[in-house]
C-alpha cells in the first residue's frame, strides 16, 4: 500500500513539474529574439547581433550608453529586423542619470517607425518620421499654457507630416502623457509599451516596488506591421547618461487576428489632439517673468554700476570743458 501510494505521489509531481515547465516554456516561447537586446552585447568584433548603432553610442558591458554626461551630442541603436508581429508588448530597461542636480537633459525616445538610422533634432532622430514615438523628456521648455513636471512621459503617432515642437514640449501633437521621476535612481527603472487589439498602453516601473503602473492608455490606434525599433537620445546645452541596460519584446497571443489581413496602412490614432498653431511666447513678459531672485538683484546691481560709472565719467568731462573755458578767459 506505501509503495502504491509512493508511485502516485512520484506520478503526481511528475505531472505538476510537467506542467510547469510547459508554461514556462510557452512564456519563453512569446519572447522574441529577434527584437530582444540583453546582455552579453556584443558579438563578433564590435557588432552588436541584430542591432546596430550610431551616433555617440558606446557599448560596454553592463549597458549600452547612447549619450554621454556632455553637451550636444546624439546616440542610438537600432533592431534591423521588421516587426511583423500585430501584438506586442515591449520592455525596456533603462537608466538616466548624470551631474546636473536641477538642470539636465535632453531624454531618449523609444521608436517604432518606418525608416532608422536616421539622426536629426527630435530626441537624436529625424523628424517628420512615420510611426510611434514614445518621449521621455527630462528636459522642461516652459513654453505656453501647456506646462508640466518634467520628466515627462509621452506618445506621439505620426503620418511624416507632423512636426515635433520642442519649444512646446510636443504637448501640441501628443496622444496622452504622464509625469514620471526616473532619473539618477539608484535602482533599475523600467517602460512597458504594450500595442494589442489597437489599443496603446504605457506603464512603468520606476519605484523600486517590481511592479507596473500605468502611466496613460490610448484607444483607436493603428499602427501597421513592418516597421523597426529603436531608441535614441540627445543632449543639448545640457546633459545626462542616457543607459540601455535591456530590451526585451514579447508577442501577444490572440485569437481575434487569425482570420483578417494585417493592417498596411499609414499609422493613425482617432483620438490625437488636432494639431494647433504654437503662440511665440511674449519676449517681454518671459524676461521678466524669469529675472527673479538673485538674479534680478545682480541685474539691478549691474544697472547702479553702470549709471556710477556713466555719473563718474560725465563729471569727469564736465571738470575738463570747465578748465577749458576759463583758459578762453586768461
Amino acid at each position: 500500500m506505501a509503495a502504491y501510494v509512493n508511485s502516485n505521489m512520484k506520478l503526481f509531481l511528475l505531472f505538476i513539474y510537467c506542467v510547469c515547465s510547459a508554461e514556462e516554456f510557452n512564456a519563453q516561447d512569446y519572447l522574441r529574439r529577434e527584437h530582444t537586446l540583453t546582455k552579453p552585447y556584443q558579438g563578433s568584433g564590435m557588432s552588436v547581433p541584430l542591432w546596430d548603432f550610431v551616433g555617440n553610442t558606446l557599448v560596454t558591458n553592463s549597458h549600452i550608453r547612447l549619450t554621454s554626461d556632455h553637451q550636444s551630442i546624439r546616440g542610438a541603436i537600432w533592431n534591423n529586423v521588421p516587426c511583423y508581429v500585430r501584438n506586442w508588448e515591449l520592455h525596456v530597461n533603462f537608466k538616466v542619470h548624470g551631474s546636473g542636480k536641477t538642470l539636465f537633459g535632453d531624454g531618449f525616445a523609444i521608436w517604432y517607425i518606418n525608416q532608422r538610422m536616421k539622426m536629426g533634432d527630435v530626441f537624436g532622430n529625424a523628424d517628420k518620421f512615420v510611426g510611434l514615438a514614445i518621449f521621455l523628456d527630462t528636459y522642461s521648455n516652459h513654453n505656453g499654457p501647456h506646462n508640466h513636471q518634467h520628466p515627462y512621459v509621452s506618445a506621439m503617432v505620426n503620418n511624416g507630416s507632423l512636426t515635433y515642437d520642442h519649444d512646446d514640449d510636443g504637448t501640441h501633437t501628443q496622444l496622452a502623457g504622464c509625469e514620471a521621476q526616473f532619473r539618477n535612481k539608484n535602482y533599475d527603472t523600467h517602460i512597458a509599451i504594450r500595442y494589442a487589439q489597437n489599443e496603446l498602453k504605457v506603464s512603468l516601473d520606476i519605484d523600486n516596488k517590481n511592479e507596473w503602473k500605468e502611466c496613460f492608455t490610448v484607444r483607436d490606434v493603428l499602427l501597421p506591421v513592418g516597421y523597426y525599433f529603436g531608441i535614441s537620445a540627445a543632449t543639448g546645452d545640457l546633459a545626462d547618461n542616457h543607459d540601455i541596460i535591456s530590451v526585451k519584446f514579447y508577442e501577444l497571443d490572440s485569437d481575434e487576428d487569425k482570420d483578417s489581413e494585417p493592417y498596411t496602412g499609414y499609422p493613425a490614432a482617432k483620438n490625437m489632439e488636432s494639431p494647433r498653431d504654437r503662440v511665440d511666447e511674449n519676449k517681454g513678459s518671459y524676461i521678466a517673468g524669469n529675472l527673479t531672485g538673485w538674479k534680478l538683484f545682480i541685474v539691478i546691481i549691474l544697472i547702479i554700476i553702470g549709471l556710477c560709472v556713466c555719473g563718474v565719467v560725465g563729471f569727469v568731462v564736465f571738470q575738463k570743458r570747465q578748465e577749458n573755458s576759463r583758459k578762453r578767459f586768461y
